[in-house]
């Protein structure tokens, strides 16, 4: 099956909705910050409330994070990758698209660990359940499913960098840091040589990718798309930086890797150099 594009519209997957082949994966998350810090739920409750029809939901924290990895959303091994998708109903010859209900970037999360498997096959919903219900498309509640296939996973190391990988890059000037937090956030802390593009730059107002030449001034103003650097993306906890690894896929950089562990696993150590302001 040839490549899918990196995004579909609402009214595409409308249309295809019939598509015995097709597979639409809910992959909400609800990461609430407070007093005592990060708090992540998965969004099963929510995808039962209401969903794209036919869609199954996808357990991003429990099924496909790894928790002997190097921070709490470590991409987990392509075996167990493979059996969760599997499972799932998603084959090697099927066609996917994902979504989530809240920001897009646990949409964007698995979109990167599908391309860290092999699969190209998967498109993200463009701004994602809200898109799909202002445009009017009606949703389904309760538990849907897909029946088990087979998925045959084939990691790509180069789409995915560690920490031993970013300490080297710190100082290499063939790599180009690119830290996908808000801005406050990055100056409050950032790996240094880092660059900042916030993911919710690269949305509109509707949540939907902004148009290509807009996010190429965005990435062009900090280096991003400098043919002798290779960018590498992170955040916090390796989920915004998938937001814009797509991103720079769509502009053409097909070598963007993903620091997994983020600045979760880069302040384990505190002898790590943090840049501020």
């Amino acid at each position: 099956m040839s490549d899918a594009p990196r995004h579909v519209s609402v009214e595409w997957l409308h249309e295809h909705l019939s598509d015995p082949t097709l597979r639409v994966l809910d992959a909400t998350v609800h990461l609430t910050f407070d007093e005592d810090g990060a708090h992540v739920e998965p969004g099963r409750e929510t995808y039962e409330r209401g969903h794209v029809p036919g869609a199954a939901f996808v357990d991003q924290v429990a099924s496909l994070s790894d928790p002997e990895g190097e921070a709490p959303f470590a991409a987990v091994a392509s075996d167990r990758f493979a059996a969760v998708i599997g499972e799932a109903g998603v084959g090697d010859d099927n066609r996917v698209v994902v979504y989530d209900s809240v920001n897009g970037i646990w949409a964007t999360r698995l979109w990167w660990q599908f391309g860290l498997e092999g699969s190209d096959n998967v498109s993200v919903l463009d701004g994602g359940l809200a898109a799909w219900q202002a445009a009017g498309y009606e949703t389904t509640t309760g538990n849907e499913t897909y029946p088990p296939t087979t998925f045959t996973a084939r990691r790509r190391p180069e789409r995915i960098s560690h920490t031993a990988d970013v300490e080297r890059a710190v100082d290499d000037p063939g790599v180009l840091l690119v830290n996908a937090l808000d801005r406050d956030a990055f100056a409050a802390g950032h790996i240094p040589g880092s660059v900042n593009v916030p993911f919710g730059e690269l949305v509109g107002p509707d949540g939907r990718m902004r148009p290509l030449d807009e996010l190429r001034g965005l990435f062009e103003s900090v280096g991003a798309l400098d043919p002798g650097k290779q960018p590498v993306t992170y955040c916090g906890g390796g989920i915004a930086a998938t937001a814009a690894a797509l991103a720079l896929m769509e502009l053409g950089r097909e070598d963007v890797a993903v620091y997994d562990g983020s600045m979760n696993a880069w302040t384990a150590d505190p002898s790590r150099p943090v840049g501020t302001a």
